[in-house]
C-alpha cells in the first residue's frame, strides 16, 4: 500500500512518534534502522514537516507495538472533545471546570449529575463540567465535555435518594442492559425532583409519627394519585448508630442530651433528621441540648463514618450502615424504603427492568444478607 496521508478540510496530522521513541528507549538512528528509512527522515515526521506514506506509518507502529492510529492523530480528534449543553442537579456545591458528571436523558432533556466521590479511586463519570461553566442554581443549563458520546444516554435511568443498597440494585441492572445513575439525595429533596421532571425514580423514606405510615403522607403532599405509582423496594430498620461496644452507654434519644454525649445529623429534608426531630419533640427535648445537632453530614454512610472515625458519638441512619461498618445499633423503627415514579415513565424498558430486578430473587439474597433488608414487600405496588 501506497500514498499519502490526504488533508481533511484544515485538519492536521499530529505525530506522537518521537514521545513513543522515547518511552522504549530507541534512538532515531535505532528507528530509522528497523524500519529502512533516513534518521532525518524520523526527525521529520517527528516535527511534522513530513507525513509518512502508508507503508512507513505501518512500519513504525509495528516497530513500536503499537497501532497507527497511537503514533498519529487527526488535530480535531486529539484537542475537540463533544460538548453538549446539560441540566446540572443542584446540590449546593458551586460547579467549576474539569469536575466529573454522570450523563441520562429524561424525556429529551439532557441531565447531569455529580457522581459520588469514590474514597479511594475517581469516580465514575461521561463528561467534566466544560470552562464556560458557571456557578448552577437548581437544573441550570451547563456546557459539558465528554469523553466519548455515550449512545445509550436515552436507556439509562436516573434516580435520586440516599439508600445504601442503591448499588446493589445498580449492579444487578445491569445485568440486564440498563444503567442507572445516581443522584445522592434525601427522600424530601428526591420528591422534589421527581415534581420537576428531572428524575425517572426518587427513592423514598419518611415516615408519618402520628400514623406509623411509611411516606404515603408525604407523597400526597406533593403528587396527585392519578399522576404516580409509588413500588416498595424494601423494609429497613433506623435507628441510633454508636460506636462498637456502645461505649457511651447510649441506649435511647434522651440519651443524647448528656453533656458526654456529641452526634452528627443529617441535612434538612433528610428522612433520618425528621425521625430525630420528631422524637425530640415528642419527649419535649430542645436542639440546643443536643450538642453536635448543628453538625451535618449528607447521607447515612457519611454519618455512620463519622462515628466510626470518633468525631461523633452517635446518628441517625439505617441498620445497613451499622453492619457494612461494623458498628452498634439501637433500633428506633421499621419502616418500607419506596420508589416513586412518574406514571408517564412506567411503560419505559429501563423502568420495567427496575420492577423486573425486585422481584429477583439474586437481587433480594444479596441485598438481605449485606444490609439487613427484609426484602418480603420488594416490588409490591402500594399506588
Amino acid at each position: 500500500m501506497t500514498g499519502g496521508f490526504a488533508k481533511q478540510g484544515s485538519m492536521k496530522v499530529e505525530s506522537r512518534l518521537a514521545e513513543l521513541r522515547a518511552a522504549r528507549g530507541l534512538s532515531a538512528a535505532e528507528l530509522a534502522t528497523a524500519i529502512c528509512v533516513s534518521r532525518q527522515t524520523v526527525y521529520a515526521i517527528e516535527s511534522g514537516e513530513y507525513a509518512p506514506n502508508t507503508t512507513v506509518a505501518l512500519k513504525l507502529a509495528r516497530a513500536l507495538g503499537v497501532t497507527v492510529e497511537d503514533v498519529f492523530q487527526l488535530e480535531t480528534e486529539a484537542t475537540l472533545p463533544s460538548v453538549e449543553q446539560a441540566e446540572l442537579l443542584d446540590d449546593g456545591r458551586t460547579a467549576a471546570p474539569g469536575m466529573p458528571v454522570s450523563l441520562c436523558r429524561v424525556d429529551g432533556r439532557l441531565i447531569a449529575t455529580y457522581p459520588e466521590t469514590g474514597t479511594w479511586s475517581l469516580p465514575h463519570a461521561d463528561a467534566v463540567i466544560a470552562p464556560a461553566a458557571v456557578r448552577p442554581i437548581r437544573s441550570a443549563k451547563i456546557a459539558v465535555e465528554m469523553f466519548a458520546p455515550p449512545a445509550d444516554l436515552d436507556k439509562r435511568l436516573l434516580m435520586a435518594g440516599c439508600d445504601p443498597g442503591i448499588s446493589i440494585l445498580a449492579r444487578h441492572l445491569g445485568h440486564q442492559g440498563v444503567s442507572l445513575i445516581v443522584a445522592h439525595r434525601n427522600s424530601t429533596k428526591a420528591l422534589a425532583l421527581l415534581r420537576e421532571g428531572s428524575i425517572h425514580v426518587a427513592g423514598c423514606h419518611i415516615r408519618d409519627e402520628r400514623t406509623d405510615e411509611s411516606n404515603l403522607i408525604a407523597i400526597a403532599s406533593i403528587f396527585r394519585k392519578q399522576d404516580i405509582a409509588v413500588v416498595s423496594l424494601a423494609l429497613w430498620e433506623e435507628g441510633l448508630v454508636v460506636a462498637r461496644g456502645n461505649p457511651k452507654q447510649i441506649h435511647a434519644v434522651a440519651d443524647l442530651e448528656r453533656s458526654d454525649v456529641k452526634i452528627v445529623n443529617r441535612e434538612r429534608g433528610a428522612g433520618s433528621r425528621l425521625l430525630l426531630d420528631a422524637r425530640m419533640r415528642s419527649q419535649g427535648i430542645a436542639h440546643a441540648n443536643l450538642r453536635g445537632y448543628e453538625s451535618i453530614a449528607i447521607g447515612h454512610l457519611p454519618a455512620a463514618r463519622l462515628v466510626l472515625a470518633g468525631e461523633a458519638d452517635c446518628c441517625v441512619a439505617v441498620a445497613s450502615a451499622v453492619r457494612i461498618l461494623g458498628l452498634d445499633f439501637i433500633p428506633l423503627v421499621s419502616e418500607r424504603y419506596d420508589l416513586v415514579v412518574s406514571r408517564r415513565h412506567l411503560q419505559l424498558p429501563q423502568v420495567q427492568a427496575l420492577f423486573n430486578t425486585l422481584a429477583l430473587a439474586a437481587y433480594r439474597r444479596e441485598l438481605e444478607h449485606l444490609g439487613g433488608y427484609d426484602t418480603s414487600v420488594a416490588g409490591r405496588r402500594v399506588i
